[in-house]
């Protein structure tokens, strides 16, 4: 026996004979894709938050502080213990902590005259001074205020360069050399090895990498200023041999599995 079909029944046959769907709305598909793109835009602007006020990777490309640091290790950089930094601007953010004497820092480096090409890279160093300290080196022991640095075991074992090498871009120190102090006079001609005494200005920081005669640093370019600081490295989180290896795609096949987790210290 035949029944009468309802409303909703009628309107389903004639929705598949168009070839929609039943029950679905017109214009869906537009706001599926707009759903879709507030998605992408959302995640899009966590990640750039978390990039630039909490963390972000870092690559070193040089040897200028081996052993702490090797080429080819990438980094995660804190960048809110120090005080992030507001892209565009000169403005610097509260952090939790100040850079201390013996911390592995990044930062953007003061100018440099002689690579025009790109004058204020992005460096990572050791912070061996603050405002206020006076600091020389003599026979390549560097000295803090009074009191000499000796570098760790296994810094000490990197390769001795000419420590009587003398350039150019040493002359800065002169603006802030002093006389009087238990460490004598300063040279008349500042080499790796032997200048000072200094003293570091206020707002102002002294980097050196811990491979002393393989590293361009505060000796060529002078003091860091504070809010050039950009953060503190944690831990290695890939690492492979980008300098020193034979085998093709070395970033797969010759990785460094020992250094991966390696807290930075």
């Amino acid at each position: 026996m035949a029944t009468k079909k309802s409303a909703s029944d009628r309107s389903s046959v004639s929705a598949l004979r168009s070839g929609k769907a039943p029950g679905r709305p017109a214009g869906s598909g537009g706001a599926t894709a707009w759903e879709n793109i507030k998605a992408i835009v959302v995640t899009v602007a966590i990640f750039l938050v978390i990039r630039t006020f909490l963390i972000e990777a870092y690559r070193i490309p040089s040897g200028s502080m081996i052993p702490t640091l090797l080429v080819g290790d990438w980094l995660f950089v804190n960048k809110l213990a120090y005080g992030p930094h507001v892209p565009f601007t000169d403005i610097n953010l509260p952090g939790y902590d100040e850079p201390e004497r013996g911390d592995v820092v990044v930062f953007v480096s003061p100018n440099q005259i002689d690579q025009p090409d790109d004058p204020t890279p992005t460096l990572v160093k050791r912070l061996v001074a603050v405002a206020g300290d006076t600091i020389w080196m003599r026979g390549g022991l560097f000295h803090v205020n009074g009191m000499p640095q000796k570098q760790s075991f296994e810094a000490a074992q990197n390769p001795v360069g000419d420590g009587g090498f003398s350039h150019p871009l040493f002359q800065w120190q002169k603006e802030y050399e002093v006389r009087g102090t238990r460490a004598g006079d300063p040279p008349a001609s500042p080499t790796l090895d032997d200048w000072g005494p200094l003293v570091v200005p206020s707002g102002f920081l002294f980097m050196l990498g811990d491979n002393r005669y393989d590293s361009k640093d505060g000796r060529y370019w002078g003091f860091v200023p504070r809010q050039n600081v950009r953060g503190r490295p944690v831990f290695v989180y890939y690492s492979y041999r980008a300098d020193e290896s034979d085998r093709p795609l070395p970033f797969l096949t010759d990785i460094r599995w020992g250094r991966i987790g390696t807290i930075i210290r």
